[in-house]
């Protein structure tokens, strides 16, 4: 008789009382949740790890032992395969890099996140791919993305981010912002730079540049929707002029709505398959994101960018667009005790994302700066919103 599945409930520790471990469960849920991307699927003793790393019996790097060493017994571990044990150690090293507040905006970045969730998995592990792809997809009735061609690859990374990196979010509204950050991400992942791995790989690194723009991205989205984000990228970057079918947003667009806005947009992936049976488009809603108003009141439509926290809207319209020292912030707010600043002002705001450091690195750099990120741009323009009315 077949064993019953292990099941870790992810939504019972995301209601736990504890922090660390709620980040730890998001963390693997995560993790394992984006395995299914290439219809991958977890072992039992990888749950059984990854629970006692959240239950705190255990850090991560011991998980990791715990995995590699059960990989390279010769025991016959009851089926588990090739597959799963891609799947087992992908999952422990994308846990790890989620734990990790570390990001390089770089090219060298993305490759480091693609090396340290396939090494031990794949030879070519961070190594940019030097021959040409294409990948049959369901949702496009088994056409293909058209890839960036090998010789381009680096020139088109290095183009992306330097674009991302001069754009400005100043003056943005939230609907602006999220059409242009699922055209980044889109763009990143139809470059595709490596044989294989290119979405879990994306989705590492679409989360931990949304932490830098200081959004939380702490739910399970791309646990629950693993296999939706990547039919939402492929339907961001086909378009087929004989068959009129052009390039289409507003999936990814629904998807980062959802996880940064809180929203409730539906995600389907039959709503993305090319040509889909009558009775399917009868179900289809609306192409325009946030079709459902009921779901999406206003009120708490933007409650994932905005605090009512007094001292933290304070010192966010005290730093505007500006790059200020400690000094400089204190006196716009006409204050003089460091320690009460820091406690009640700054730690807060840095901790909600709304700011940041100009060296993180080095907090206590001599010519240490702080500046708005684009979780605490949004929150200014709304402030200066409801000022003009």
């Amino acid at each position: 008789m077949k064993e019953k599945e292990r099941y870790i409930d992810f939504d019972a520790y995301e209601r736990a009382k504890e922090p660390h471990k709620r980040e730890k469960a998001y963390y693997w849920a995560t993790a394992i949740g984006l395995q299914k991307v290439d219809g991958l699927e977890t072992s039992d003793y990888l749950k059984e790890v990854a629970q006692r790393n959240i239950e705190g019996e255990i850090n991560i790097e011991k998980a990791q032992e715990l995995v590699r060493t059960y990989y390279q017994s010769k025991v016959n571990h009851d089926g588990d395969n090739d597959d799963k044990q891609e799947a087992d150690l992908a999952s422990t090293h994308i846990a790890q890099l989620l734990s990790e507040p570390t990001f390089a905006f770089t090219v060298a970045g993305l490759q480091a996140i693609h090396k340290r969730i396939f090494q031990g998995i794949f030879k070519f592990a961070g190594k940019i791919r030097d021959y040409d792809i294409t990948k049959k997809e369901w949702v496009l009735r088994g056409d293909t993305v058209l890839y960036v061609s090998a010789p381009d690859i680096r020139r088109a990374i290095e183009y992306d981010l330097e674009q991302e990196r001069e754009f400005s979010y100043k003056d943005m509204s939230l609907d602006e912002m999220i059409p242009h950050i699922a055209k980044f991400v889109s763009g990143i992942w139809q470059i595709h730079p490596f044989g294989e791995g290119n979405t879990r790989t994306t989705a590492v690194f679409t989360i931990k540049y949304l932490r830098s723009l200081g959004f939380k991205v702490e739910n399970d989205i791309f646990a629950k929707n693993a296999w939706y984000f990547r039919n939402a990228l492929v339907r961001a970057n086909y378009h087929n002029y004989e068959k009129n079918i052009d390039y289409n947003y507003s999936f990814i667009e629904r998807f980062f709505r959802n996880l940064l806005l809180g929203e409730h947009n539906e995600l389907k992936n039959r709503y993305m398959l090319i040509n889909p049976p009558e009775e399917w488009k009868q179900t289809d809603p609306t192409s325009n994101p946030s079709s459902n108003p009921s779901s999406n009141p206003s009120s708490k439509k933007n409650e994932n960018f905005l605090t009512d926290n007094e001292y933290i809207l304070k010192l966010v319209s005290s730093i505007k667009e500006e790059f200020l020292s400690l000094h400089q912030i204190m006196t716009a707010l006409g204050l003089k005790d460091r320690v009460s600043f820091r406690k009640v002002y700054l730690v807060p705001a840095l901790e909600e994302g709304f700011i940041k450091m100009l060296h993180p690195e080095n907090p206590k750099h001599p010519r240490q700066k702080y500046l708005l990120t684009v979780k605490g741009l949004a929150l200014y323009n709304n402030i200066k919103e409801k000022n003009k009315r």
